[in-house]
């Protein structure tokens, strides 16, 4: 009579156990958000002035934004004009290659970007960019 009684094997036999399922997820989760990419802003929004070719830039760049008024930004933060040669060398010690991008926008007045140029080489920037649209 073996067959007639059911037994606790099963009740587990009809069941589905998704802990593993959760784990391998969340494994996954952290696995692509540890590996993503996160790309640095400069803190405000540009509109960029156009050019007929543009190239890319290698590796994780310095970038500073001129507004259409002439503030300079960086890393989210309005940087005043005595300060801006300190930030870059600082950047500059975090990754020695990395590349000044001056991020101005096409209102900005062009004192700002030779202020930011001027910056970048007594900081011996390896490399000065300006972005531009394509």
């Amino acid at each position: 009579m073996k067959g007639f009684a059911k037994g606790k094997d099963d009740e587990q036999a009809g069941e589905i156990d998704l802990t593993p399922m959760l784990d391998v997820v969340f494994i996954l989760l952290i696995f692509f958000i540890v590996t993503s990419v996160f790309v640095k802003e400069a803190g405000y929004e540009i509109n960029y002035p156009e050019a007929s070719m543009v190239e890319g830039v290698d590796g994780e760049p310095i970038l500073i934004a001129i507004s259409p008024v002439g503030e300079m930004w960086m890393d989210g933060d309005v940087i005043p004009p005595r300060n801006l040669r300190l930030r870059i060398e600082q950047r500059l010690a975090e990754s020695p290659n990395a590349a000044v991008v001056i991020q101005a926008d096409q209102n900005a007045p062009n004192e700002f970007v030779l202020m930011i140029m001027n910056a970048a080489r007594e900081a011996e920037a390896s490399s000065v960019q300006i972005a531009a649209e394509a």
